[in-house]
C-alpha cells in the first residue's frame, strides 16, 4: 500500500458520509482526520504520515473510544457508551484485523525462538522481534502478557 493511500480514502469516506447524512461516520472521521493533521503538525516541520503511521493514530483513537465506553458503562451512561462504540466500529473498518490468542502465542513463541531468549529477563529483547510482527493487530499490553506468560 502506497503512503497517504489511507488518508484519501478516510477523506473520500467521509465525503460519502457527508452526502448520505450519516451522523456517525461524518463525526468519526472528522475527528480521525484531525487526529492525523495534529499528528503530521506535531514534529519540528510539517510532514504527511505514512499508512502505518496512520494506522497507529486510528489505534489510539479507538483505544481512547473503549476505554471512554468503558467509563460512561460505569457512570450509568449506557447512550454515551454506545455512541463511543460506534465511533470505535467505524474506526475499526480502517484498522488491521486483530490477531486471534493463538497467532499472538504463534507469533511469540516464533520471536522467542528467533531471539534465543530464555527467562523472564529476556522480555525486551523478545519485544523487539515480536513488536513489529504484530505491526498493530493486538494492543502492546496483550503482547507484553503473552510473551511475559511464554518466558516464565
Amino acid at each position: 500500500m502506497m503512503g497517504d493511500m489511507l488518508k484519501e480514502k478516510l477523506e473520500a469516506d467521509l465525503t460519502a458520509a457527508l452526502k448520505a447524512h450519516d451522523e456517525v461516520r461524518k463525526r468519526t472521521l472528522r475527528m480521525a482526520l484531525a487526529a492525523v493533521t495534529n499528528e503530521e503538525k506535531s514534529g519540528k516541520s510539517v510532514r504527511e504520515l505514512t499508512d502505518d503511521e496512520i494506522v497507529k493514530v486510528l489505534m489510539r483513537e479507538a483505544k481512547k473510544r473503549r476505554e471512554a465506553a468503558e467509563a460512561f458503562d460505569q457512570g450509568g451512561r449506557a447512550e454515551q457508551a454506545a455512541a463511543e462504540r460506534e465511533e470505535g466500529l467505524v474506526l475499526d473498518a480502517y484498522l488491521p484485523k486483530p490477531l486471534s490468542d493463538d497467532e499472538l502465542a504463534d507469533l511469540v513463541r516464533a520471536a522467542i525462538a528467533e531471539s534465543g531468549a530464555e527467562g523472564p529477563r529476556a522480555m525486551g529483547a523478545v519485544m523487539k522481534v515480536v513488536n513489529p510482527k504484530v505491526a498493530g493487530r493486538a494492543e502492546g499490553g496483550r503482547v507484553a502478557a503473552e510473551v511475559k506468560r511464554q518466558l516464565a
